[in-house]
């Protein structure tokens, strides 16, 4: 590129602030803003118009409305079309999600610039959401594998990533593949207490809490960690955030156990719906100890979330948790083996209650939690590593 321009980098994505509900919102969120310190950037999203400048939003067509669940692919579709004739004039496009992906495939073909795409999950490891997509998970499938495939540079958001990259799509050249994690803003994340939060949501501040945050699916493990609540002392208490199930079976399945739980052994705090940032903030800042159950976390933002607050965790040994978790010194990770649930449920309670009965051992590893998150996961670092990516793949 002429050393007097910047290069213009579009970033295309389902998620944008304030329509944000996952990690992949959460990355593009933060990345985006500091990428502006460092290149010219534009972003393509879905849903309602933003007022921010360079942002533009995009809705599907109304003719792929029906039939549901399979209009949503369709629908994701016909945006990543829309995305790919915005995006005329810039240099380098990057997509996230397979939402987007496909959006970067047409751009790279359209427009002859490189196309990089940031892997936070993977289609193929996820095969529950056929119950959310129908039919339409065959297409998703379609709109990775042609991305991926065809992308100049894949992002894995951990090590774990880049091997599944490797292990389903052996056709990717490994030397595209570059590992950059995920990160968190520690000024924003950090201890923030507050006892009228705790009050505005009925939890006993004299008494400790389990906290889970995240969106009931199959993959985020909330029946194992419901089906273990059941294992810990009923003194405790287990504070869940979740809300938009991906199915009514998976809601329906989610309310029985969590009624059950209720009735088994009280204490359950139940929060469904979405709550500001600031009062997660303050729940992590409570909590005895965050639980991550998942039995697919390609990365695992919401455990950065909690450690940048001093929470310690307890979180399923899968996918990239181990490169974040560090064993006896942040948490605890507890092996997941889908042919023994009972199993992994019962190791999960005991590591949750040992942290739940000894404050000054849940403090340290809150304490070097948070020491990790400030030497490894800045999202400055992680911007420039990015950058450097961009300017490989330009001329």
């Amino acid at each position: 590129m002429q050393s007097n321009r910047r290069p213009h980098v579009a970033l295309l994505t389902r998620e944008y602030p304030p329509e944000v509900y996952g990690g992949a919102g959460t990355h593009v969120e933060y990345l985006s803003r500091e990428l502006r310190r460092l290149t010219e950037v534009s972003v393509q999203c879905w849903g309602a118009p933003r007022t921010e400048s360079g942002v533009t939003n995009h809705q599907p067509w109304t003719a792929l409305s029906e039939p549901k669940p399979e209009s949503t692919t369709l629908q994701a579709m016909s945006i990543n079309l829309a995305m790919a004739a915005a995006v005329k004039g810039a240099d380098l496009v990057h997509s996230h999600t397979w939402y987007a992906n496909l959006g970067g495939h047409l751009s790279k073909l359209m427009w002859s610039i490189p196309h990089v795409m940031t892997i936070h999950s993977l289609e193929p490891l996820r095969p529950w959401k056929a119950e959310q997509l129908g039919g339409g998970y065959a297409l998703s499938m379609f709109c990775e594998r042609t991305a991926i495939e065809g992308a100049d540079a894949v992002i894995a958001v951990s090590g774990g990533v880049r091997e599944d990259v490797l292990n389903c799509y052996p056709a990717v050249n490994p030397d595209r593949i570059h590992v950059i994690h995920n990160g968190i803003d520690p000024e924003i994340y950090r201890p923030q207490p507050s006892p009228e939060t705790l009050a505005r949501f009925g939890i006993d501040p004299s008494r400790p809490f389990v906290l889970f945050n995240g969106r009931i699916t199959r993959q985020k493990g909330l029946t194992l960690l419901l089906a273990a609540a059941l294992k810990l002392d009923r003194q405790y208490q287990l504070v869940i955030v979740a809300s938009s199930p991906d199915t009514p079976e998976i809601a329906a399945e989610v309310g029985a156990l969590a009624a059950r739980v209720s009735a088994e052994r009280g204490n359950v705090i139940w929060i469904d719906h979405f709550i500001s940032r600031e009062d997660l903030i303050h729940l992590h800042s409570h909590a005895a100890v965050f639980v991550c159950p998942s039995i697919y976390e390609p990365f695992g933002l919401v455990i950065l979330e909690a450690m940048a607050c001093e929470t310690p965790v307890v979180a399923s040994r899968v996918g990239g948790i181990p490169e974040i978790v560090v064993e006896g010194e942040t948490g605890y990770l507890v092996d997941f083996d889908p042919a023994d649930l009972d199993g992994f449920t019962s190791v999960l309670a005991d590591r949750i209650e040992k942290l739940l009965r000894d404050s000054t051992l849940a403090a340290k590893m809150g304490k070097a939690g948070r020491e990790r998150v400030l030497q490894h996961f800045g999202w400055r670092a992680i911007a420039s590593e990015t950058v450097q990516l961009y300017d490989s793949l330009l001329p």
